[in-house]
């Protein structure tokens, strides 16, 4: 079945617990959690304290995504902050397959993370050690951009390349997803989609993500 996973990066945080119950009663299957350090990307967000808080107000899965340098340094932080997912990107770490190893070995699910412009083959080799490949679709950093057309291909591609492989890996898709685009990025591939501005800006956080539902081919 395939699954949402709105991005709280939109949401209101003064009423934080409000929007996560909305996006549960919504149908959301998992919360996405963007940790920007404003190197790696040109944004400041969250650190393990909120995922702590968030943890602590949701039951559903965290999908923590790491947008940062060195994601080595605070695996274990994050993971005991809450994580139940924990992405990294694979052009942030040196050592990649070492890095979703110790994720795993410290309790999390481990995923890898590209950019638009990083090809597949970045990670054909380190799939069976990840549980989750996502693909970003717009560049990272701010909520609200656009998705990037090209990347239709390359969701299709990535589809092709994890069927191919024995080790079950979900695709995940972020960046640019709305009620207009979602069916045709499920159809591509998409496991599960990622949606931020879409859900928590929208007039009825609720009511929108049952409308995806609908449409997750």
């Amino acid at each position: 079945m395939k699954k949402l996973s709105p991005s709280i990066l939109s949401a209101d945080f003064s009423r934080l617990r409000d929007e996560l119950q909305a996006a549960e009663e919504g149908g959301a299957d998992y919360i996405h959690v963007d940790v920007m350090d404003g190197h790696f990307v040109p944004n400041i967000t969250i650190g393990p304290l909120m995922v702590e808080t968030v943890r602590k107000i949701t039951a559903l899965p965290l999908d923590v995504h790491l947008m940062i340098t060195d994601p080595d340094r605070y695996v274990t932080d994050f993971i005991r902050a809450g994580s139940t997912l924990l992405t990294v990107h694979a052009e942030a770490c040196l050592h990649l397959q070492r890095t979703l190893c110790f994720i795993r070995e410290e309790g999390a699910k481990p995923g890898v993370v590209l950019n638009p412009a990083t090809p597949l083959s970045a990670v054909e080799y380190v799939l069976g050690d990840a549980d989750l490949l996502l693909l970003m679709t717009v560049n990272p950093g701010f909520g609200g951009q656009q998705f990037i057309p090209s990347m239709l291909g390359k969701i299709g591609q990535a589809r092709a390349l994890i069927d191919g492989k024995k080790h079950p890996v979900e695709l995940e898709v972020d960046g640019g997803i709305t009620l207009d685009n979602i069916e045709e990025i499920s159809r591509a591939g998409a496991d599960v989609i990622v949606s931020g501005s879409a859900v928590f800006k929208s007039a009825d956080c609720r009511k929108t993500l049952r409308s995806m539902k609908q449409k997750l081919i």
